[in-house]
C-alpha cells in the first residue's frame, strides 16, 4: 500500500472513530437499537403498478404519487427481448406525480422504477420497485443479469429468471450459450423450474469478454410453450475486487487485483441475526434505498427510508451498505445488525466516508466474503452464491450433463 493510501485508508477510520457509524442495525449493551432505532414512517411514494405484480395488462395505469411531498426524480427502466430501455416520462408541475411518456405497457417485459421524494419537513426518502407485464399465452422470455454491455467484477454469475416453468431444461439450456473471450470453462445450473444460472469454474478473468446468444425463439420450454428471444448480447469483467468481512473482528479487508487496498472497520449481524457466512456477490447498488423490516420478516421492528450507499447481497435482504443513526463506538468492536454489513457513511451519503468510498470502488459482480458468523453458508440459489459449491457439484445441476 503506498503511503498517500496508507494516509487515506488511515482516514477513512479516523473519520469512522469520529462519526462513530453502523450498519443495518446496531444495539449497545443496555438496549437494542437495531434499525428500530429509527421509528417507522407511512409509505411517502406510491407506486402503481404495486412491487413484484405479475402479469401486468398493458393498459394498467403506470405512475407514480406523492400525495404528502414532492417528487425530486424517477428512474424507470423496461428490460424486454434482452434489451434494457430507459422508459422516459414527466413530473408534474406539482412535484406530486410522475407518468410516462408513452403508452401502453411493453408486453413479456420487466419494468424497474427508483424514485426519490421529500416530504413537508425536508426528509428524503427513497423506493425501489419491479413488476413485470403479460407474457402472451404459449411464450416464455428469459430475463437475465448483468446488465448488456455492462462492466462488472469478477464474481458476476449470469443469471436468467424465466416468465414460465421450464420442463424441457436440456432444451432450453442448450439453447443459451455463454461464451468468454479469453475461453473458460462455463457451466449451467439449474435453480428449479425457473431460473438458470451460468458461471465458470474459478472467477473470470480480468478483462474477459462474455457473450450470451439466446437462441430461444420456437424453442419448447414446456408441453405447448415456445420461446420468443433470438439476441445476442454481452458484457466485459473489470479488475478483481475480493472483500472479506471478518465478522468476529468487525473488519472488512479489500484485495484489489491481488494487492491490499484497505482495511475498514464493519458491524456484522448481531446474535440471533447473525449475518450468513461464504461467497456473496453484489448484484446491485443504490445511492440510496429504503429498508424496511415488513419486507425480510422482521415485522415492523425498522424502516428506514434514506439508508446510503446500499449493495445487495443476497436475494432474502442481506446488504452491505452505509449508517448514520448508530451510537458511537459501534464499528470494529460489536455485532448488532439485523444481518447486514454496515460501514460508517453520513446522513444523505458522503463520499469521503468508508461507506462513501467502497461504494464508489465496487462493481456488479465484485465478491464479498464472510467469515467468523455462527450463521449457516449462504445458500446459492440466494442472490448469486453459487460460488458456495463446488465445480462438480454446479456441474451436477446442469441438464445437459
Amino acid at each position: 500500500m503506498t503511503l498517500a493510501l496508507s494516509r487515506a485508508v488511515r482516514g477513512l477510520v479516523a473519520l469512522a472513530a469520529l462519526v462513530g457509524l453502523a450498519g443495518c442495525a446496531t444495539v449497545t449493551p443496555e438496549a437494542a437499537l437495531m434499525d428500530d432505532a429509527r421509528p417507522a414512517v407511512r409509505e411517502l411514494i406510491h407506486i402503481s403498478p404495486p412491487d413484484r405484480a405479475r402479469d401486468v395488462v398493458s393498459t394498467e395505469p403506470f405512475e407514480v404519487r406523492v400525495p404528502r411531498g414532492r417528487l425530486e426524480r424517477v428512474t424507470a427502466a423496461a428490460s424486454h427481448g434482452g434489451e434494457r430501455l430507459a422508459v422516459p416520462g414527466r413530473i408534474s408541475a406539482d412535484g406530486h406525480s410522475w407518468r410516462p411518456a408513452t403508452s401502453p405497457l411493453t408486453l413479456a417485459a420487466r419494468y424497474t422504477v427508483d424514485a426519490v421524494a421529500v416530504d413537508a419537513s425536508g426528509r428524503r426518502t427513497a423506493r425501489h420497485t419491479s413488476f413485470t407485464t403479460y407474457v402472451p399465452e404459449h411464450r416464455f422470455i428469459g430475463y437475465f443479469s448483468p446488465e448488456p454491455e455492462s462492466v462488472v467484477g469478477t464474481g458476476m454469475i449470469v443469471s436468467f429468471g424465466f416468465s414460465r416453468p421450464i420442463t424441457d431444461r436440456a432444451a432450453v439450456e442448450r439453447a443459451i450459450r455463454v461464451t468468454a473471450s479469453p475461453p473458460a470453462e462455463i457451466a449451467g445450473h439449474w435453480f428449479g423450474a425457473t431460473r438458470l444460472d451460468f458461471r465458470p469454474r474459478t472467477y473470470w478473468r480480468p478483462g474477459t469478454r462474455v457473450t450470451l446468444d439466446l437462441r430461444l425463439r420456437d424453442v419448447r420450454g414446456a408441453r405447448g410453450v415456445y420461446g420468443i428471444q433470438r439476441k445476442t448480447v454481452g458484457f466485459t469483467v473489470g479488475r478483481s475486487q475480493v472483500s472479506r468481512v471478518d465478522a468476529a473482528g468487525h473488519t472488512m479487508r479489500v484485495v484489489r487485483d491481488g494487492r491490499m487496498l484497505a482495511t475498514v472497520p464493519i458491524t456484522a449481524g448481531g446474535q440471533g441475526n447473525d449475518t450468513y457466512r461464504g461467497k456473496m456477490v453484489i448484484s446491485q447498488k443504490f445511492a440510496m434505498t429504503r429498508m424496511n423490516g415488513d419486507t425480510v420478516g422482521f415485522g415492523g421492528e425498522y424502516d428506514i427510508s434514506d439508508v446510503p450507499h446500499a449493495m445487495r447481497l443476497t436475494g432474502s435482504g442481506t446488504f452491505l451498505h452505509g449508517n448514520y443513526w448508530a451510537p458511537p463506538g459501534a464499528f470494529g468492536a460489536r455485532n448488532t445488525s439485523h444481518g447486514c454489513i454496515g460501514l460508517p457513511d453520513v446522513q444523505g451519503g458522503g463520499p469521503s466516508t468508508p461507506a462513501g468510498w467502497f461504494y464508489d470502488s465496487s462493481l456488479v459482480g465484485d465478491v464479498v466474503e464472510v467469515v467468523g458468523s455462527p450463521e449457516r453458508v449462504v445458500a446459492p440459489d440466494n442472490g448469486l452464491g453459487g460460488w458456495n459449491m463446488t465445480w462438480e457439484e454446479w456441474k451436477a445441476g446442469s441438464a445437459l450433463s
